[in-house]
């Protein structure tokens, strides 16, 4: 950082810090220019705000910034009455209490020169440099007569692709919002309600994902008294009834001083009112107003460790809600939010929700990004840094606005970005997800394995056929958790795409706008094919209707009926008896044997390990010795019969690619079943004569290896009849 940079640890200036008064500021304006030795009055309560975080800042470059805009500005005026030049000085003040840097103030002095007056980005960049000619031409509108009624989405995407490169864009955009958001009520109703949608729509959105809740707070209210008066004033009413010197809080406030007192910790107790909406969503969340719902009980301490050290005293002396508790330091949000969140019972059985943090925090949950600084500004003696792959470590470039910026390039349709950009952003929550090569995904609360194969893998993902979610085998719908670590599988068939189903799962707009073009320009791809269709058999879902391949296949295979040992290559002890293999199992040399006397005397032949043996002995049955005849003993002709079940994810041709595995390995398919597919997975059950029961490693091998596949097992049930 520069040596003008925010100092993190430095206190945050209250807002109840009185405005501006517009009207005296507009006359000071009117006065014009002063000497070169003297920082004009108009601008002294920036100065003032500025200096407050930055002790050091030289000023001179942000008395050129208030001439120019001054002199550009002049004999305009806003609808409101005032100067226009009241307009810039307020937004510039905004961020200057925020902490904002030297850049960011020079640019905001001059964020609607370019628009509004004769002063070209050319000459901008002469005077300013480029950093301040790019904040500029961030937040500078495009023009209706080019765009018409684009023009409004479209200045929208140039803002944010500017704000990928430069956070600083957005933060100058927001305190120009709000500012004329407070002077909104000289325009028309109607403009008012669209003013104030689009800021709710996007605007406040924006301004918590990037931290910043002073601005987000009352930007919040603003549109609430807009678009909601009577709730609004219902609110109002509501507050101000419950002020007073008696307010719960300020008791339990007290108690909380006292007990860190008591415990040699150095503390700050406040009181923090809650803005109108928090009043109205608390109230809307539990119906009947308490006393200490009005506000929170806020704690700022030092060091980190002073935050645990409150917590436990807190959890000591008083009666805690655990359900209350929140630990944002340990896991920041994604907005850079850190803070400790508990709630104690009070005297009387009042419950106080509290916040614990230090000043640093505190100054990052009012500012957010504009805390930082300049984040560009780097030491040019600092050895260069790779990009670092989480993206909490690059806090001005974080992973919801890479998302954005990546897919706003494929939504070329202004009114397609617009109506995606809106719903992206009403996605309020993020969780982060850990790739098994130690990288991590940020995505919308919410969001499905399908989201993070085509957040990892782009267009590749269109290829994507499961996933691992901590280690265990999941579909592509699996809905993802914050933690969760998850490893894509994608086809080898680079040919393969996405199914429509995936739509259905598909929570952001990189993934949505992705599957949706790939099914637009094959039409017919992602229509069912006769290798997944299965049956529409009224009486509910039968087998799959093989491919002509697998009909073939099926009509050539053997279907003998063996009895006897010398048939079934097993003998058994005891007289003889017809012996056959058991159909749940399949046994095949050298499975260990076992063998039980059913109805007529026939014995029937299992795998040691198989179910139906253990139930077999529940029941009283006793099991009769069986084993392998010796090779000398057995029919070289006959082979063995084998059932095996293929679970896999569904694709198209998959059962076609199957039963072309199958038929290399020299196998017969004797019958074959393919279950409906759930949740995008498909189980296929075959029962197969090979030649060899040698081969039958090979044949399972094999059959692992089709694309989609993951596990190829001997039944372990009852197989259906063929």
């Amino acid at each position: 950082m520069s040596a003008e940079a925010a100092d993190p640890g430095a206190p945050l200036r209250r807002r109840s810090r009185p405005r501006i008064d517009l009207r005296r500021l507009g006359r000071v304006a009117l006065r014009g220019p002063v000497s070169r030795d003297r920082l004009p009055d108009a601008i002294g309560h920036v100065a003032e705000a500025h200096r407050a975080h930055h002790p050091d800042a030289d000023l001179t470059i942000l008395r050129r910034a208030y001439v120019l805009a001054e002199s550009s500005h002049r004999g305009q005026m806003r609808k409101s009455g005032e100067p226009y030049i009241t307009h810039p000085l307020a937004v510039t003040l905004i961020l200057a209490e925020l902490g904002a840097e030297t850049t960011t103030l020079t640019a905001s002095l001059l964020h609607d020169t370019v628009e509004d007056t004769e002063v070209t980005l050319d000459q901008v960049k002469e005077q300013f440099g480029d950093e301040v000619c790019y904040l500029v031409d961030g937040v500078t509108k495009l023009e209706k007569v080019d765009y018409g009624a684009a023009a409004e989405p479209e200045t929208f995407r140039k803002m944010l692709v500017a704000t990928g490169n430069d956070v600083r864009v957005m933060s100058i955009k927001l305190a120009d919002r709000l500012h004329n958001m407070r002077t909104l009520g000289v325009m028309r109703p109607e403009k008012q309600a669209r003013i104030a949608k689009v800021t709710r729509d996007v605007l406040i959105p924006l301004a918590e994902r990037l931290g910043v809740q002073a601005l987000k707070t009352e930007l919040e209210d603003l549109v609430f008294a807009i678009l909601h008066p009577e709730e609004y004033e219902h609110t109002r009413a509501l507050i101000a009834a419950a002020a007073g010197p008696d307010a719960p809080l300020d008791t339990i406030a007290d108690n909380v001083r006292g007990t860190l007192r008591d415990a040699g910790i150095s503390g700050e107790v406040l009181i923090r009112p809650r803005h109108f909406v928090s009043v109205h969503r608390v109230r809307g969340k539990r119906g009947e107003l308490r006393g200490t719902d009005f506000g929170r009980l806020l704690v700022l301490v030092t060091e980190d460790a002073d935050c645990y050290a409150v917590l436990g005293e807190l959890h000591t002396c008083f009666t805690p809600v655990i359900s209350e508790f929140k630990d944002f330091i340990a896991a920041p949000k994604f907005n850079l939010y850190q803070s400790l969140h508990t709630a104690v019972v009070g005297p009387g059985g009042a419950v106080a929700e509290i916040l614990i943090r230090t000043h640093r925090m505190h100054k990052v949950a009012e500012a957010g990004v504009v805390a930082l600084g300049n984040p560009y500004a780097q030491d040019p003696a600092a050895a260069p840094q790779n990009e670092p792959s989480d993206e909490r470590a690059d806090p001005t470039r974080p992973g919801w606005l890479s998302r954005l910026l990546d897919w706003q390039e494929s939504a070329t349709d202004p009114d397609t970005f617009w109506t995606t950009l809106r719903a992206d952003l009403a996605q309020d929550r993020e969780i982060t997800v850990f790739r098994t090569d130690g990288g991590t995904l940020g995505l919308p609360a919410g969001a499905s394995c399908v989201d993070a194969a085509y957040a990892q893998y782009g267009d590749r993902a269109h290829t994507s056929i499961g996933a691992r979610v901590n280690g265990r085998l999941a579909t592509l719908s699996t809905v993802l958790s914050d933690g969760d670590t998850v490893q894509l599988l994608l086809a080898q068939d680079t040919a393969s795409g996405p199914s429509p189903d995936w739509l259905d799962h598909a929570r952001t707009p990189a993934a949505r706008i992705a599957i949706t073009g790939w099914l637009t320009d094959h039409p017919d791809e992602g229509k069912p094919t006769p290798s997944t269709m299965t049956s529409a058999d009224p009486g509910g879902p039968g087998p799959a209707e093989p491919a002509a391949p697998e009909r073939d296949a099926l009509a050539t295979a053997p279907a003998r009926t063996r009895s006897g040992p010398r048939a079934t290559g097993v003998v058994v002890d005891g007289p003889d008896a017809p012996v056959r293999l058991a159909g749940c199992c399949t046994p095949v040399p050298p499975d260990d044997l076992t063998g039980f006397v059913v109805r007529g005397g026939t014995v029937t032949v299992h795998r040691r390990e198989c179910p139906a043996v253990a139930a077999m002995q529940e029941i009283g049955r006793a099991p009769v010795g069986a084993r392998w005849a010796d090779v000398e003993g057995r029919e070289s002709d006959a082979g063995c019969r084998v059932t095996l079940v293929a679970e896999s994810f569904g694709r198209p041709r998959l059962l076609a690619d199957l039963t072309e595995a199958i038929a290399t390995a020299e196998a017969a398919i004797v019958s074959a079943t393919v279950e409906p597919p759930s949740e995008q997975r498909v189980r296929h059950t075959y029962t197969l004569q090979l030649p060899d029961a040698a081969g039958l490693p090979a044949l399972m091998r094999a059959m692992r290896e089709v694309a989609g596949v993951y596990d190829v097992s001997r039944a372990q049930h009852p197989a259906p009849a063929g």
